[in-house]
């Protein structure tokens, strides 16, 4: 079951449970990934000779031979005409005109052989085949279907607003040394305010923020967010590149995606390519937080890229990379853009980072609880506290779903009119509200549709 905006989770403590139950990952940070995917790139720099030797070999006009003679036939006169029968005017008019053809024709024959006529050059029609190559060769524009020119592109768009960010922290070193470590961020607004993970700033005595240009500045912390591992960073400047952010709803499963950061630290400002592997994923970090609804990517995360940009072909920023699956090949975890920008709002108008909040337990609806619970619907929310992670009711006392009159049993099926679905799960709308905002839920009571009005609370920051 579920509180707020995280999905049930079975716990292995066997206390309280963790709120995602929805594909649950043992997912420890900073596990080493193995090389990114072959570059096919490399594919497109060498360009096929055999066509071309083939055409110059077939363009080449024939020479004439030294030993052939270039002389031209000269037809004789025709003869006098004579007053006796035989052929008549008719006859002779036609043998001159043929005689004339005839020694003109030789005549162009002769020349034609000497070279004093020029033969026009057969120029061949290239294939896209036989040119694509050539083209990159030359460090030319690729076509539409060269997926390298869509990587260029979108990596030329947003690395320019990626940071790497270095901090430093006292140890528990005897000698006093620092420990220091190396994330990454996406400076979303122009006057210094950045999007990066909570776990990259995480007891840091300093913040040094680096620009791929190569300016740096001094960062502090402006607030964590509550429910996801966010973090917003805040420097002293103005007119910084800022990244232009993409939606992450709309993204499909097998779309290009690639990812900008600082991977172990050493690489900084590296670009990885893959494409999106899956949605809604649920993980548990190594610290039990869960983390739901997040892009499942095979774009090579290294220790390093967590707080990075995830961004589509146009280079619009439509993740914030912050996992990697333990032992994996290819398994790395995003948080959606589209969970991240409201607390991105209320950071520049400097707000509190809050979420909102309803105050209930419940289980999105699949077939499997369906037929468990003899229910008519396939989506939506229920209210329940059915899986014995919990006694009581799963409305909790004194909170915005108890005031509206929420009860045991209801199925919560839209948001506003936003229905709630597989693709759409209540905690995922749910972010895109603010505390204090009225929404209006659409419920089914004992088969009865009602439109149940809910005016959303914060978020506790201890609500795991």
């Amino acid at each position: 079951m579920t509180e707020d905006s995280d999905q049930p989770t079975a716990n292995p403590d066997g206390g309280a449970d963790p709120l995602d139950e929805t594909q649950p990952v043992e997912v420890p940070r900073f596990t080493p990934t193995p090389d990114p995917r072959p570059d096919t790139r490399w594919a497109w720099s060498t360009p096929a000779s055999s066509s071309t030797a083939a055409w110059g070999a077939g363009a080449q006009p024939a020479s004439p031979s030294a030993s052939s003679p270039s002389r031209a036939w000269t037809p004789q006169p025709a003869p006098a005409a004579r007053h006796r029968s035989g052929a008549g005017i008719g006859t002779v008019v036609g043998v001159a005109l043929l005689a004339a053809v005839l020694a003109s024709g030789g005549t162009v024959f002769a020349l034609n052989a000497s070279g004093a006529i020029a033969q026009p050059t057969l120029v061949p029609v290239a294939s896209a085949a036989t040119t694509a190559p050539s083209i990159a060769a030359a460090g030319g524009t690729m076509g539409p279907n060269d997926g390298s020119s869509a990587v260029i592109a979108a990596a030329a768009n947003v690395s320019p607003s990626v940071v790497k960010i270095t901090l430093k922290g006292s140890s528990s070193d005897p000698f006093g040394s620092d420990q220091s470590g190396v994330g990454s961020g996406i400076i979303y607004d122009s006057n210094g305010w950045i999007l990066t993970n909570h776990h990259v700033v995480t007891g840091a005595g300093t913040i040094t923020v680096e620009l791929k240009d190569g300016r740096s500045f001094a960062g502090t912390v402006y607030g964590i967010d509550t429910l996801t591992d966010l973090a917003i960073v805040k420097v002293d400047a103005t007119g910084l590149p800022k990244a232009s952010l993409g939606s992450s709803d709309g993204l499909k499963v097998g779309q290009l995606v690639i990812a900008v950061g600082s991977p172990l630290g050493t690489y900084s400002f590296s670009v990885t390519s893959g494409i999106v592997s899956g949605k809604g994923r649920s993980i548990v970090t190594s610290n039990g937080t869960t983390i739901s609804n997040l892009i499942q990517t095979d774009a090579a995360i290294n220790p390093g890229n967590s707080g990075g940009p995830l961004a589509d072909g146009s280079g619009d920023v439509v993740g914030i990379n912050t996992a990697m699956a333990d032992g994996s090949n290819g398994i790395g975890f995003a948080i959606p853009i589209d969970i991240a920008k409201p607390i991105m709002a209320q950071a520049v108008k400097g707000e509190k980072l809050v979420r909102p909040w309803i105050g209930i337990r419940y289980e999105e609806i699949n077939q499997q609880l369906k037929q468990a619970n003899n229910l008519t619907l396939d989506n939506g929310a229920l209210i329940t506290n059915s899986d014995g992670g919990s006694s009581g009711s799963a409305v909790q006392s004194g909170s915005p779903a108890e005031t509206a009159g929420l009860k045991d049993g209801d199925i919560i099926t839209a948001i506003n009119g936003m229905p709630v679905d597989q693709e759409h799960p209540l905690n995922l709308l749910l972010v895109q509200f603010a505390p204090k905002d009225t929404v209006q839920l659409t419920v089914v009571r004992n088969g009865e549709t009602l439109t149940v009005p809910l005016t959303l609370g914060v978020r506790p920051e201890n609500l795991q």
